[in-house]
Parts: C-alpha cells; structure tokens; sequence
C-alpha cells in the first residue's frame, strides 16, 4: 500500500506541469477516459452518489489479500469531467485502510486550484463522492465485512 501523502504530492505535481486551466481541464477529461468500466451490477439506483448532477454510481470492497487490508472502490458517471474527478479520487482513497480513509480529507483539491474552477453544483457533487467514500469506509471499518452489498 502506497501512503497517501505520496499519491496526493504526485497528483499535484502533475497537475502543476500544465500552465493553464483549460489544459488541466483537458487533463481531467483524459483522466476520465481511462477510468475502469464499472460492471453493470454496479449501475443500479442503490449505488448512486445522491447530491451530484450527474449520475454517479460508487461501490466499495475491503480487498485483504490484494491490496494488504485496503478498500478497492469502483465507480462511474456519465459525464466526463465528473468522471476525471473519480479518476482522482479513485487513485488517491483506492487501496487504503478504512482508518485512514476516514481520516484524511484530498487536500490535492485545494492545492491543485480544482476547489475555484469547478462549478458549484460540481464541487457539490465532489464532496458528496468523498462523503460517500468515506460512508463506506466507516461501515467496512465496522462490519469487518468483504463488501457492501445492501
């Protein structure tokens, strides 16, 4: 398990190679692209991040053997940039200990500039995903279990 503070300096350092906020967007957009397909069980209503725009869905597993103890978590939107900004999430939460899920907030947000250049109801949308990761962390954390099926 990669620490946290490692993922969070690489995610800033990429994003402080472009010079402007329609190449980070752009960046984004690219990032998006190449999030992992969710499989369709997943895309279900009971899945859904309520509090975004756009559809999202998020599921979550504690992963023991592969990932040493770490929450592997799955998730989709059918818009792009929303879909960069799982990306993001997805890198930095994925692989983690629940404690330390719960315990850390993405301060690359801040530090990369996203929090002034995303719309309203996108920022909105974002804290709701982090809300929702977390959520997930806590009931993993608890239930000791495998996953969250219910």
């Amino acid at each position: 398990m990669r620490p946290i503070e490692e993922i969070e300096r690489e995610i800033v350092e990429e994003f402080a190679r472009f010079n402007n906020w329609a190449d980070k967007y752009k960046h984004l957009i690219d990032l998006g692209k190449v999030v992992p397909e969710l499989p369709e069980q997943y895309r279900k209503d009971k899945y859904k991040v309520s509090g975004c725009q756009a559809q999202v869905w998020l599921f979550a597993e504690l992963t023991e053997q592969e990932l040493q103890g770490g929450i592997h978590f799955y998730a989709d939107s059918d818009a792009l940039i929303v879909k960069g900004l799982i990306s993001l999430l997805l890198r930095y939460y994925s692989g983690q200990e629940p404690a330390i899920i719960i315990q850390k907030d993405p301060l690359f947000i801040n530090m990369i500039g996203l929090d002034k250049h995303l719309s309203a109801n996108r920022s909105n949308g974002l804290a709701a995903m982090i809300k929702q990761m977390k959520m997930y962390s806590y009931a993993l954390k608890t239930l000791q279990g495998r996953s969250i099926e219910n």
